[in-house]
C-alpha cells in the first residue's frame, strides 16, 4: 500500500506530531508499505530519505513551520499515486489534502493531535477565547465532514472535537511509542550532571514552549525544594530560543538555582537513558492529546505527576501509575511533594507505569490504524462529494 502522509511540518522541526510521523512512517515501512511525507519547507535539509517530498514554503519565524497554499508539482503528482492519504494538520495541509484527495479520488484520514482552542489561548493571549472557539466551531465541523475517517489518539480529546461541533464519526487510535529502548533503558550516571543516588529527581522531558506550562511547573518544583533539600530537577529538551531563555531566567529569579539542570535538546537515541536516571516525571501541561512524552516516562517505569485534563487523564491512572492534580498550583506542588517523599510509593507506581505502556506500543497502533487504512482504500465508494458539487446537483435536478 502506497501512504501518503500530509503535514504542516516535519523534522528537523521537534514535536510529537513530527515525532507521530517518523515512527509510524518506519512501523508501516517495517510492514513492506511505502510511506511517503509531504511537507514544507527546509528545502535545504540534507535528509537522506526520497520518501520525504519537500514543497517551497514562507517560514513563520524560528517556529519550524511553514506558509505554503500548494505543493510542488513533483509532491502533486506523487499524492496523485497513493491509495490513501492521512493529514496530521487540519489547515494547511488539510485543505491540500481534500484537494488532492478529492481530485483523484483517494481517501482522507485526519488525526488531530492539537489542542487548537489552548494553542491559540497561549500563542496569540490578546485574542478573546470566545473568538478562537468560534472559529474552530465554524472551521472543524465542515472540515471533519469531508474528510473520510477522523482520527482521535484519546477519549478526553473526542470529547473536545465535539465541543468544536464536529459530528463525523471519530475512532479513538492511541500514538503509539516504540517502547523497547525505554523498557530496557540503562540509566546515565547521576554524577555526571552533578546529581547524587540520594536525590529524589524530578524529570520533565519536551519541547520548552508556552503552552506545555513550564513556569507553572518551576513554582510547584521550588515548594517541593524548600520542604526537601535533596529533591532536584531535570528539564530535558528545548525550543524556541527566546522562551527557553524566558524559562531558564525564571528558574533564576525564584531562587532554584543548581536546583534545576537544563540539557537542551538530546539526540532521542539518548532519551531513555536520560529518563532512567530519574525518579518520577512531572508535566504541567494541559495542551496535551496523547503525550509520547509520558508513554515513554511509563515504559521507563517512572511514576506521572500530572494535571487532570484531556490527554494526561487518558494515560495515567490516578493512584496506581502516577498522581493527578486539579490545575492548581498548591494542589499540583502537594501531589509532587508526597511522591518525592516515599521511594516505596515511587516504585510501586513506576512499576504499575512500566506494565500499563504496553498498551500503547507503535506494534499495537500500528494494527489498529492498518485496518483503517485498509478498509478505506478497498471501500468501492466514491469520496464524498464537496459542498459545491453537492449544490451543482441539486440545482441540476431541479432545473436541468
Amino acid at each position: 500500500m502506497r501512504i501518503g502522509m500530509m503535514t504542516d511540518a516535519y523534522k528537523p522541526h521537534v514535536s510529537g506530531v513530527t515525532s507521530y510521523i517518523d515512527l509510524n512512517k518506519r512501523a508501516l515501512e517495517a510492514l513492506g508499505h511505502e510511506v511517503y511525507v509531504f511537507t514544507f519547507g527546509d528545502l535545504e535539509h540534507s535528509g537522506n530519505d526520497p520518501r520525504v517530498i519537500r514543497s517551497p514554503g514562507v517560514p513563520l519565524s524560528d517556529t519550524g513551520f511553514f506558509l505554503s497554499l500548494r505543493h510542488g508539482a513533483e509532491a502533486k503528482q506523487l499524492i496523485s499515486t497513493m491509495n490513501v492519504i492521512h493529514v496530521h494538520h487540519p489547515f494547511m495541509s488539510g485543505r491540500l489534502a481534500l484537494i488532492y484527495g478529492r481530485k483523484h479520488r483517494i481517501p482522507v484520514l485526519f488525526t488531530n493531535h492539537t489542542r487548537y482552542d489552548l494553542y491559540a489561548q497561549t500563542r496569540l493571549p490578546l485574542m478573546p477565547a470566545e473568538v478562537s472557539m468560534g472559529m474552530l466551531q465554524a472551521y472543524m465541523p465542515t472540515f471533519c465532514d469531508n474528510v473520510d475517517l477522523v482520527i482521535s489518539p484519546s477519549r478526553g480529546m473526542e470529547k473536545i472535537l465535539r465541543q468544536y461541533g464536529v459530528t463525523s464519526h471519530i475512532e479513538v487510535v492511541p500514538n503509539g511509542a516504540d517502547l523497547q529502548p525505554f523498557l530496557s533503558a540503562q540509566p546515565l550516571a547521576r554524577e555526571e550532571f552533578g546529581f547524587t543516588e540520594k536525590d529524589s529527581l524530578v524529570v520533565y522531558m519536551g519541547r520548552i514552549a508556552p503552552e506545555k506550562n513550564l513556569e507553572f511547573l518551576l513554582k510547584a518544583f521550588a515548594g517541593v525544594s524548600r520542604a526537601i533539600q535533596t529533591t532536584k530537577f531535570l528539564i530535558v529538551g528545548g525550543g524556541q530560543k527566546e522562551h527557553e531563555e524566558e524559562i531558564k531566567n525564571f528558574a533564576n529569579e525564584i531562587g532554584l538555582g543548581d536546583r534545576v539542570k537544563f540539557t537542551g535538546i538530546v539526540p532521542y537515541s539518548d532519551l531513555p537513558s536520560y529518563l532512567a536516571m530519574c525518579d518520577i516525571f512531572a508535566t504541567a501541561s494541559v495542551t496535551e492529546v496523547h503525550p509520547f512524552s509520558v508513554i515513554e516516562g511509563m515504559a521507563t517505569g517512572l511514576p506521572i505527576v500530572g494535571i487532570d485534563s484531556p490527554g494526561i487523564t487518558d494515560s495515567i491512572a490516578d493512584g496506581e501509575t502516577g498522581l493527578l492534580s486539579v490545575d492548581d498550583l498548591a494542589s499540583f506542588t502537594a501531589k509532587l511533594t508526597t511522591l518525592c517523599l516515599n521511594r516505596d510509593l515511587q516504585k510501586k507506581m513506576g512499576a504499575a507505569a512500566q506494565k500499563a505502556s504496553h498498551q500503547f506500543s507503535i506494534e499495537n497502533t500500528t494494527k489498529i490504524m492498518l485496518g483503517h487504512y485498509t478498509r478505506l482504500a478497498s471501500n468501492t465508494k466514491p469520496v464524498k462529494p464537496s459542498i459545491e458539487e453537492r449544490l451543482r446537483a441539486v440545482l441540476k435536478e431541479y432545473f436541468g
